[in-house]
């Protein structure tokens, strides 16, 4: 096989599919601190608790003998690869967080990053989301990533505004109808 067909990595036991590090626009990681303190949270467990039993485990196997059929040692070497690498992922995201407080628009009528907002679409249909950060938004809570189209279009409105929402299918028109933000 030629050389230009192999991958060269510095991390020989990372996965193809590992999680894409999503950077936003301009380099930064909007995050509320409710976010931010759940991505530390989970960061120091796998460093704390997860990652040393899993190596206790894999050590416990590994001084059992014959490692090429110790299913013990195999998975353990394995999960500590996605440990790792979800460390790595979790400390990148971290590094590049910045942190906001959406209170500090508490009583505004303009959309910012926090912010609830409910719109109402071509077709009359009301729909209510808050911008959160890439990390934390959960579409089944409502939530939204400060980079998705939506968010984009609705950002720096006020109450009363009609904004345009490029869709594939034609431009779309959003009527901004309120604007909340967590109390301080």
């Amino acid at each position: 096989m030629s050389k230009a067909f192999t991958r060269e990595s510095d991390h020989e036991d990372d996965d193809e599919d590992s999680p894409a590090v999503v950077v936003a626009p301009g380099g930064k990681n909007y995050i509320t601190r409710a976010g931010y303190d759940r991505l530390r949270a989970e960061l120091m467990q796998l460093i704390d608790e997860e990652r040393p039993r899993i190596v206790d485990v894999v050590h416990w196997a590994a001084s059992n003998g014959d490692r090429s059929e110790n299913g013990d040692y195999l998975y353990g070497k394995k999960r500590l690869r996605e440990i790792d690498r979800r460390i790595r992922f979790l400390t990148k995201r971290l590094e590049i967080a910045e942190v906001v407080d959406p209170s500090i628009h508490h009583g505004g009528d303009q959309v910012f990053f926090g912010a609830t907002v409910t719109y109402a679409d071509s077709d009359g249909e009301e729909t209510t989301v808050r911008i959160m950060g890439i990390d934390e938004a959960d579409s089944s809570q409502g939530q939204i990533s400060w980079i998705s189209p939506v968010a984009r279009a609705l950002i720096k409105s006020k109450v009363g505004d009609v904004v345009k929402l490029a869709l594939p299918g034609g431009v779309q028109e959003l009527e901004v109808l309120a604007v909340e933000y967590p109390a301080p």
